[in-house]
């Protein structure tokens, strides 16, 4: 959904102006009275000694201490976060919960052929189990199975897409191909000239509901948290690892760390993954004269088949969540507060919203932010241990952490316990990304990927020597 030539609006457009002037600057799914993150858990301070620290409490570290806990329910689990309830991306994301843990079917294909109908069957299995703990833990995070639309605006989206359903219906996939009118019946837009409807393996949820719920059911199954709770280093100590902060040291037989985008405290972390800025935003809650306008009576998610692409869905609300295509890598890869906000890119999405649903105009944006996505050279997960098992780690979902992050979680204590399961098999698993360059190399190769991304849009798809030698090499930078 690329702003088509001709598009009747701008950045500088007024009614950008218009839409975006009394929006908030925080993230919409946290914001929100009905989600109850209680007024956060204390900071640690002092000399404490537990089984098991989890730093990191989005979605990986907490269903890393539900997972230990069920292993072992007497086990003394803490999760430690530097920050807030929700603060980093799990509760920044667009709520799409995906049952792939490769970043779709064609990365995994063309990075593991030979066990993908592995991996593609223990991401199904994965989706379920999920859902299953939703139940068994109490957690209402509104997760609805609606499926996914992928969208085209140029034909050759529309080639791409009939090529991605030959290969969606080769692995088992429920997908249908559609024409223009035939998406323009699921969602209208002037823009949209083909689709591809995928049925299983994909829904939606509410990750404010599902932090919020995360967070009580594991206090109340005995599991410790504590907020605000930075911690700096890490170092073997007797049996187990020392990890000290500001104020604090623990003493852990095991940890794992679940910094995802965030500074990781051992270097292959730091080499894995770069902080990639992804910004969203939420209208108002639409009345019902704009939800009959857009049609989108299943719900679907929604995104489109440009190398920069948006993603868009209706919250449990009725609001339009619409985000992605400005992919923003700083120099040097800062996290927080500073780069969490970038003017131009929320107009720039403003704008673009408005060209793809123009019936939406008058609409104001209740809520603008932007939030961290770790993003490793091959798209998905990374695990690994160090100190014969005493420290472990899953990080870099590339945007697809909301279903993943409950599947690393897995992996990471499967590989801290020694435990030889179809997880840790698997190459996904037992081999690492190529590692990401130092400064300045970083900037200077993510900058010229991005030019070259939007470049390959501009040129009806086509991809250039750049691109086509970092396929080549099985590297690359996504929107």
């Amino acid at each position: 959904m690329s702003r088509r030539p001709g598009s009747s609006t701008s950045p500088d457009d007024a009614r950008v102006t218009r839409a975006l002037a009394d929006a908030v600057g925080r993230p919409f799914w946290t914001d929100r009275p009905e989600v109850d993150l209680g007024a956060g858990a204390a900071p640690l301070r002092g000399q404490h000694s537990v089984d098991l620290l989890v730093v990191g409490a989005g979605f990986t570290g907490l269903w890393a201490a539900h997972l230990a806990l069920d292993d072992d329910p007497g086990r003394q689990v803490l999760v430690v976060d530097a920050s807030g309830p929700g603060d980093g991306a799990s509760g920044r994301n667009g709520g799409f919960c995906d049952a792939s843990i490769t970043h779709g079917a064609a990365n995994g294909l063309a990075r593991w052929p030979g066990e993908y109908s592995t991996l593609h069957r223990l991401g199904l299995e994965h989706l379920d189990a999920l859902v299953a703990d939703l139940d068994r833990l109490g957690v209402d995070a509104a997760w609805s199975p609606v499926g996914e639309l992928t969208t085209a605006s140029a034909d050759w989206q529309v080639r791409d897409l009939a090529e991605l359903a030959e290969l969606l219906r080769g692995v088992g996939d429920d997908v249908e191909l559609l024409d223009g009118p035939a998406t323009r019946a699921v969602v209208d837009s002037p823009t949209f000239t083909g689709g591809l409807l995928r049925r299983t393996g994909v829904g939606t949820l509410d990750p404010g509901r599902l932090v919020a719920g995360l967070r009580r059911s594991l206090l109340e199954r005995g599991g410790h948290l504590a907020d605000h709770t930075p911690v700096s280093a890490l170092r073997r100590h007797g049996t187990g690892v020392r990890v000290d902060g500001p104020g604090v040291s623990v003493q852990a037989r095991q940890v794992l760390l679940a910094t995802n985008a965030f500074r990781g405290l051992l270097a292959p972390l730091r080499r894995a993954v770069v902080p990639v800025y992804d910004h969203v935003l939420v209208t108002e809650p639409l009345d019902r004269g704009h939800l009959d306008a857009l049609g989108w009576s299943g719900r679907q998610g929604l995104a489109d088949s440009a190398n920069q692409f948006h993603y868009s869905r209706l919250t449990p609300d009725d609001r339009l969540l619409w985000g992605g295509y400005d992919a923003i890598y700083r120099y040097g890869g800062p996290t927080g507060p500073s780069v969490e906000r970038s003017e131009a890119t929320e107009r720039l999405l403003c704008a673009q919203l408005l060209d793809t649903f123009p019936q939406l105009d008058g609409v104001r944006i209740s809520h603008t932010w932007g939030g961290p996505i770790a993003t490793t050279t091959r798209f998905c997960l990374t695990a690994g241990t160090r100190w014969n098992d005493r420290v472990g780690w899953c990080v870099g979902y590339t945007g697809l952490g909301v279903g993943a992050s409950r599947f690393g979680a897995a992996v990471a204590l499967d590989l801290l316990a020694g435990r030889r399961t179809e997880r840790t098999e698997l190459g996904l698993v037992r081999t690492a990304p190529v590692p990401w360059p130092p400064e300045p190399i970083r900037w200077a190769g993510i900058t010229l990927t991005r030019r070259a991304i939007a470049r390959a849009d501009r040129r009806q798809g086509r991809r250039g020597p750049w691109l086509r030698l970092l396929d080549s090499l099985g590297l690359g930078f996504d929107s």
